[in-house]
């Protein structure tokens, strides 16, 4: 089993930053891709960032220039660091990773448990 553990969520005040974390353990043979995805009340989980192997960056429009993601392949981590946030950034963000856990195996989807942003005005 794969287990995926988030932090670094509160309470800023718009203009702020904050940086997340998430750390991967378990079964890992090798992680093709790590991301962040937020959930606010009412709306559908959408992706925030993405980092895939040999490939750039990805980010959705609203963070664009603002939030920016990296990675740490030894030690099996993602950070995503959010400056100049906003109320509407308030969401649970969902760290993600794509991992092949057995080889000659298909890469399997896991989520962290979620770490609440809140943005005041």
């Amino acid at each position: 089993q794969v287990q995926l553990v988030d932090s670094g969520g509160g309470l800023v005040q718009a203009g702020g930053s904050l940086r997340l974390s998430c750390a991967a353990s378990g079964n890992i043979v090798s992680i093709n891709a790590m991301g962040w995805f937020r959930q606010a009340p009412g709306k559908q989980r959408e992706l925030v960032a993405r980092i895939s192997n040999g490939e750039a960056p990805d980010y959705a429009d609203s963070v664009k220039g603002r939030f920016t993601i990296s990675r740490d392949g030894a030690e099996n981590t993602v950070y995503l660091q959010m400056n100049s946030l906003k109320p509407e950034d308030t969401a649970v963000y969902y760290c993600n990773a794509n991992v092949v856990s057995f080889r000659g195996f298909p890469p399997r989807g896991f989520w962290g448990q979620g770490t609440q942003v809140t943005v005041s005005s």
